[in-house]
């Protein structure tokens, strides 16, 4: 896909939605979603026709593909949607959100939370870290946070599916049992900077209860991590749960049962003028929200990452298969 033309036109709007305009005014965008859909269970919304909606997205597989759910499915309301997606950096399209450069993007609760309110201590639970950084975000910057997706993108440990059912693996609290009864299996693919961390290794040693200086820990770059892992050259390795290459590989996430790693749980975030303007977009959006879940989001990620598809046809073809929108006949 390199030399074709999706991959200049991400190309182009990667150049348009990071640089700034001599003159001040911001992120720039005239592109438009590369193909025609029509409605579904999403049916036109008299309100929502000819509104102009820019619709935002970080430079990352999942959020890309997140951000063009929501273009695909306001087009298919009836609003004029322009894609703002594929912006480098988390900064970058939060400052975009404020901005009004954007008028909605998907982020994470976890990351609302610690990086751009500050906050040291993540908070357990999905919904209270939710209605946190919720409440939080709204009083301090006016961006509204929709209701969050099952979709969490957080840190686990993944294991080989033989690994797992011969040692009878479901969750990392059977990963630190399994290394007390037997410390040479706890044998890690790890970033260099989670082997350091408090909310990293020595952490999760912690909160579990294993001696982290007994375990072979490997270091690698994330990515390498996941081939490392099913290659057999570690026992566990360090992943992001929503990841598409675990779905390729076929690893088992073990469940972190004791809630050690912060809640990212993807959620659209709308400036709250915004929002208050065009109330039925959320009305648009929250069936879609609903329908997500970590499952589905590696299937789609994969789709890109793994088979090389353009995520903005990832996105649509899922909302057809799912009824939400159709293509329209040719």
């Amino acid at each position: 896909m390199s030399g074709g033309p999706t991959a200049r036109r991400l190309a182009a709007l990667a150049l348009a939605a990071t640089g700034l305009l001599a003159s001040g005014c911001g992120l720039e965008s005239s592109f438009a979603l590369p193909f025609e859909v029509g409605p579904g269970s999403i049916r036109p919304v008299p309100e929502l026709a000819g509104v102009d909606v820019a619709v935002g997205s970080k430079d990352f597989t999942e959020n890309q593909v997140l951000g063009y759910l929501a273009e695909v499915a306001l087009v298919a309301a009836g609003a004029d949607v322009r894609d703002m997606t594929n912006i480098q950096g988390s900064n970058s399209s939060r400052q975009a959100l404020i901005t009004g450069d954007i008028d909605l993007s998907w982020d994470y609760t976890g990351t609302g939370w610690i990086s751009y309110l500050g906050n040291t201590e993540p908070i357990p639970g999905e919904q209270e870290q939710y209605e946190a950084v919720r409440d939080a975000d709204l009083a301090r910057n006016g961006l509204a946070w929709l209701d969050y997706s099952a979709v969490n993108n957080t840190y686990a440990f993944a294991v080989t599916r033989p690994f797992a059912e011969t040692h009878g693996l479901r969750t990392t609290s059977d990963m630190a049992e399994l290394i007390r009864r037997d410390p040479a299996q706890g044998v890690f693919c790890l970033e260099t900077e989670f082997v350091s961390r408090n909310d990293g290794f020595p952490g999760v040693a912690r909160a579990y209860g294993f001696d982290p200086g007994s375990a072979q820990v490997k270091t690698f770059g994330t990515g390498t991590i996941y081939t490392a892992t099913a290659d057999g050259l570690c026992n566990f390795g360090e992943v992001f749960t929503t990841d598409g290459r675990i779905l390729a590989l076929d690893l088992v996430v073990l469940e972190d049962d004791k809630r050690f790693f912060p809640q990212y749980n993807a959620a659209v975030v709308l400036r709250d003028e915004f929002d208050r303007a065009h109330p039925r977009v959320r009305e648009v959006l929250a069936p879609i929200v609903a329908k997500l879940d970590n499952d589905t989001i590696r299937e789609l990620n994969a789709e890109v990452d793994v088979d090389g598809r353009d995520p903005a046809v990832v996105a649509r073809d899922w909302l057809v298969r799912e009824g939400f929108v159709s293509v329209p006949a040719p």
